[in-house]
């Protein structure tokens, strides 16, 4: 890898270093890195551990931040849809970062620059390498840039709505909610499902869905539509 690369991903990244060794670390994978033993090479493994924590906590502040409107719970969901193996791959793609990763002759042959765990792993290796870097602050701003001001996020509401009836009832005491399959109907390929939910026994909702989980979701918000 070249400096001319390094320049092109520090532009991706939105992002300088002052000390480039730091990025050049954070795209080492351990198949390079053991190829080139005698070169003194690390790999990316250390800077990833340290770089899922300071994510972890770079995404809950933002949360606690920016979306005061929603539970306890609905901030665990998103936070974990934000960290995420899927989310930080589409990150990674969406800078290309695979073309960047130095990566052993096998992993190479088998498709490494695609590879989503490798993916994943460099972008948290590279948040640690900011954090070195610079401090926590630039990597607020890269979290808050790349990862949590989709639009998506920032209109965030829970469409797991089981939970969201689980919390409302659970703040009463001797509260027991149930799902009932009552009724399925069509061919094996396209069955739908007809499910009541009950609170302590008793009619609460009812929903459809081509699938039990879909209906109990679609029983639950209409449990918490009465509720409003």
């Amino acid at each position: 890898m070249n400096k001319q690369h390094l320049t092109e991903l520090q532009k991706k990244l939105n992002y300088k270093f002052r000390n480039l060794s730091l990025l050049y670390n954070a795209l080492t994978h351990s198949s390079y890195a053991n190829e080139n033993k005698k070169d003194g090479l690390i790999s990316n493994e250390r800077l990833e551990f340290l770089g899922d924590s300071i994510l972890g906590l770079a995404v809950a502040e933002l949360i606690y931040k920016h979306k005061s409107g929603i539970s306890e719970g609905q901030m665990t969901k998103l936070r974990s849809e934000l960290v995420c193996e899927k989310s930080l791959v589409a990150l990674a793609k969406s800078m290309d970062l695979g073309q960047y990763l130095l990566l052993g002759r096998g992993e190479e042959k088998g498709g490494g620059r695609d590879r989503p765990s490798i993916l994943a792993d460099a972008v948290e290796a590279i948040i640690a390498a900011i954090y070195l870097d610079r401090g926590f602050k630039p990597v607020m701003s890269f979290v808050k840039d790349k990862l949590f001001s989709g639009s998506g996020v920032m209109t965030f509401e829970t469409t797991d709505y089981k939970t969201a009836l689980q919390e409302l009832v659970q703040a009463k005491p001797a509260q027991t909610l149930s799902y009932h399959v009552i009724d399925e109907s069509g061919p094996d390929h396209m069955k739908l499902f007809t499910v009541e939910v009950r609170l302590n026994g008793d009619f609460y909702g009812k929903g459809i869905g081509k699938s039990k989980k879909e209906a109990e979701q679609a029983a639950a918000m209409s449990a918490l539509n009465l509720e409003q």
